[in-house]
């Protein structure tokens, strides 16, 4: 029997309209993705491009609009709402825990198949430049990496520092903008695309 992905995005959309009787869309992202084992995943992307639109999705707090996002082979739409954090986990910006909207009753979904999040997803983490912070955060995503987890690092680089994060400690990349996201194998990969060096400007 073959095991499912630990993370699948199965022609995923997010469709935003410009109001409830203008059906205009006024903002919208597409992206069908698959990781089948553990890695850490490098996201950038220009402010409201929807990273963390994408993160939520993820999480199952964000509704897609269509297509699936299926954890270790489980719907996290169709996941009771205080046990989708045993499947993936939102940590936004200082670690708070993102929530989410109610939209059925929870007792009508299935549980989940874990007990500890597959996928941690840290949307632009806050790294202390004082000594030893950030070694020390590198070792929490190797280790979560090490126990077979899925690790998104999302960032927007102000600084060079931050790069050499990415560079340290990302396995992939993805960079989302105008409504998609585009893998990439490594760090040289994609800032050798016209777009993301726009994007990082100074800093590519």
């Amino acid at each position: 029997m073959i095991a499912a992905p630990l993370l699948q995005l199965d022609r995923v959309e997010k469709v935003y309209h410009r109001g409830v009787f203008d059906r205009t869309p006024a903002f919208s992202l597409r992206v069908d993705l698959v990781f089948n084992a553990s890695e850490i995943v490098g996201v950038m992307g220009p402010n409201g491009a929807g990273k963390t639109t994408l993160f939520e999705m993820i999480a199952g707090s964000n509704a897609p609009t269509g297509g699936r996002v299926t954890v270790a082979g489980q719907d996290i739409q169709n996941v009771r709402y205080g046990q989708r954090d045993r499947l993936a986990i939102h940590y936004h910006q200082s670690y708070q825990v993102r929530h989410f909207r109610k939209r059925k009753p929870s007792f009508m979904m299935e549980r989940a198949a874990g007990s500890y999040p597959l996928v941690h997803l840290f949307d632009e983490p806050q790294f202390n430049t004082q000594d030893g912070y950030i070694g020390f955060m590198l070792d929490f995503f190797r280790k979560l990496r090490g126990e077979n987890r899925l690790v998104f690092i999302c960032l927007h680089p102000t600084a060079s520092y931050q790069i050499d994060i990415m560079r340290e400690v990302c396995e992939r990349f993805l960079f989302v903008n105008k409504g998609g996201v585009t893998e990439h194998a490594n760090l040289p990969d994609m800032t050798r695309q016209p777009d993301v060096r726009q994007y990082l400007g100074a800093l590519a």
